[in-house]
Formats: C-alpha cells, sequence, structure tokens
C-alpha cells in the first residue's frame, strides 16, 4: 500500500511537471509568435519622416537587417533576415535610400530590390524659429506652386483641421478649436529644414511632415508633461512665449521663471509680442496705444496664458518651458545695445535697469 502511493505521488509530481513544462513552452510559443508579428509591422505607423540608410556594396542579409534596426526603419533585423529568407527575397542593391519608419516591411524590401535610392530632393521648405503661421504660409507659397492664401484656408479650415485631430490625438486636443483661438495650428510646424522627394507635394503632405516632427519632439517631453499636468497647449504656448522674448544671449530657463512666477502670484505675463499678435503686426516698438487693444491674446489685460502659441518655438524653447529655472524674478528686460538679458525681483529694481539699458521708452 505504501508502494501504491508513494508511486501515485511520483506519477502526480511528473504530470504537474510535464503539465508546468507543456504551458511554459506554450507560453514562450506565443508570447514569440506576438514578438514577431509585431515585429513585421511598421516601427511608426504615423512617423512619415524619412531617414538616409546607407547599404554598402556586399552586404549580407543579416548586415542590412541591422542596419535597417539601427536606423529604426524596421523594430528586429533578425526578423527582418528572416522574413527575407521565408519569402525567398534576393536582389538586393547597395546605394543610399530615404526610408521611413511608417514603411511596411513589404514596401522597405521593394524600395531596396528595385535601387530607389536617394536623390536630390524636388521641394526643400526651411521653417525658422519663432515666425507665425501666415509668415510659414509665405515660405510654403515660394517654393511650391500654392498660394499662401490658399494655404491659410486650408490649415484654417475645421473640417480639416478636425481631421488631423485624429490623426494626432495626443498632441492637437479640442484647445486648438476654441472660438478665442486665432489659428488652430499656429505653435505646431515645428522650426525645421524638410525635404520632399515628389515634384509636387501635396499640402496635406507637407503639413503632415511639420506635425510628424513637433509630435516626434512633444513626445520625448511626454513624461514631464504629465508629471506637471501640461498638456501641449499650454506648453506651446509658453514655449512660443519665451521664443519671442529670447535674444541669443538670453537664458531661456529664467524667462521661463518669469512667466511662471507671475502666473503663481497672478501677475499678467506683460510680453509685448502677445500685443503685436493681438495687431497682426510686427513693429519695432510697442506703444501704450498698442496696449490697450481688446484682445483675449493682449497680456497686460488677461492674467495667465493667452488661449494659444502666438508663434512656433523651437526645441530650446520648449524644454525651457519645461524645466524653468528656480529662481524669484518676476522681471526681465534686453539692452537696447546689447541685447543682454537682466533680471530683477522688484518694481523698482526693474525700472533701475529699464532707465539704465533701454533707450527706447513705450
Amino acid at each position: 500500500m505504501v508502494k501504491q502511493a508513494e508511486a501515485r505521488t511520483i506519477r502526480r509530481i511528473v504530470s504537474i511537471i510535464s503539465l508546468s513544462i507543456l504551458l511554459i513552452i506554450g507560453g514562450l510559443i506565443l508570447a514569440g509568435y506576438i514578438y514577431v508579428q509585431s515585429s513585421l509591422k511598421p516601427v511608426d505607423s504615423k512617423n512619415h519622416e524619412f531617414k538616409k540608410v546607407v547599404i554598402p556594396i556586399g552586404s549580407s542579409v543579416s548586415s542590412i537587417g541591422s542596419i535597417l534596426e539601427d536606423k529604426g526603419i524596421v523594430k528586429n533585423g533578425i526578423i527582418f533576415k528572416y522574413y527575407v529568407k521565408f519569402n525567398n527575397e534576393t536582389g538586393f542593391q547597395a546605394g543610399t535610400y530615404q526610408l521611413s519608419p511608417s514603411m511596411t516591411m513589404e514596401q522597405i524590401v521593394k524600395y531596396l530590390k528595385t535601387g530607389k535610392v536617394e536623390k536630390n530632393a524636388e521641394v526643400k521648405i526651411t521653417i525658422p524659429e519663432g515666425i507665425q503661421l501666415s509668415e510659414i504660409a509665405v515660405i510654403i507659397a515660394k517654393n511650391t506652386n500654392y498660394k499662401s492664401v490658399d494655404i491659410m484656408k486650408q490649415i484654417d479650415d475645421q473640417k480639416y483641421v478636425k481631421k488631423l485631430m485624429k490623426e494626432y490625438p495626443t498632441l492637437l486636443s479640442s484647445d486648438i478649436l476654441k472660438p478665442e483661438v486665432k489659428h488652430p495650428l499656429e505653435g505646431y510646424l515645428f522650426p525645421a529644414t524638410y525635404y520632399f522627394y515628389e515634384k509636387k507635394p501635396s499640402l496635406n503632405t507637407i503639413i503632415a511632415k511639420m506635425l510628424d516632427k513637433t509630435n516626434a519632439v512633444m513626445e520625448k517631453y511626454q513624461d514631464d508633461m504629465n508629471k506637471k499636468k501640461l498638456t501641449p497647449q499650454k506648453l506651446l504656448t509658453m514655449a512660443s512665449l519665451i521664443e519671442e522674448e529670447a535674444t541669443s544671449k538670453a537664458d531661456r530657463h529664467k524667462i521661463s521663471s518669469v512667466f511662471y512666477n507671475r502666473i503663481k502670484v497672478g501677475m499678467p505675463l506683460q510680453t509685448d509680442p502677445t500685443i503685436l499678435y493681438s495687431l497682426n503686426k510686427h513693429k519695432e516698438r510697442v506703444t501704450y496705444k498698442d496696449l490697450e487693444v481688446n484682445s483675449p491674446y493682449n497680456t497686460y489685460k488677461i492674467t495667465g496664458l493667452p488661449p494659444s502659441p502666438i508663434a512656433n518655438a523651437g526645441e530650446l524653447s520648449i524644454e525651457a518651458a519645461i524645466h524653468p529655472a528656480n529662481t524669484d524674478y518676476l522681471y526681465f528686460l534686453a539692452a537696447s545695445n546689447t541685447g543682454k538679458v537682466y533680471f530683477s525681483k522688484t518694481l523698482a529694481e526693474h525700472n533701475q535697469l529699464k532707465a539704465k539699458y533701454i533707450t527706447n521708452q513705450k
């Protein structure tokens, strides 16, 4: 009886171990299958930015896979290798390619087989930092066959903007369609140089590429934005103010601190670029009369941030908007002759600096 009981116990243990092993193997197979399926999909279906990829002469499929993985074009170089072998793909050509993380495995293979290598861009558009949407429209118009008025008409069209909101749900929120917002996409077209390899890229393609860039930059700061409860609209609005106020000699983090300190104590931001944005003008000097303009962007009359960005901002200003310096400053000014920015804690100190370094008064 004892031996029979021991035998049953041993059989039970063996069965449990065998079942456990089978479950583990099954789990590994399932996990492997899911991983392979994921690796066969595009790295980022929304990222249409092209990257230069160089495939040297004599490259094996393994080395091509490694290059593509390093460039972020495929998720896993080994999976690429076995995809190629499983589908019996051959005839890859050496060359310099323009490939995108949004491309499927099939598209990538097709490009590498047909030798569709990099060529000089048909259209090149350079967007500087700190300019407004209307100025961006003029730049696009100068480099394409579109008219600036038609460009503005499309990017201000609510149906078009709502379509973009669905494509960029984490970047474009309903905040951009509030009635007081002058232009929904103001501040969202990132300053950079963009290359297009077709002769007549659609306006949607141009706008999408600029939004892709903004989206990619903002994603890097998503964790910090969540911690500080900053929406893209608020962050880009603050960044645009910093961008417009900063000189080449300015400490953007200190300027950022002044704006946040003012918001904290309920002081108006009183930044002149918002006046010019309200007036739709570019002027060297803002007058006292200008300060009376009736606009939701007039930061001499409102407290807190204006409804939306007043220009586009570079990454330095975006980073400064997330990470302001730790200061007690409430005022700053740029010297008329040097551009050097001076900070102060009190109005009395600010007025002394103003009398000393500002030659043109309002």
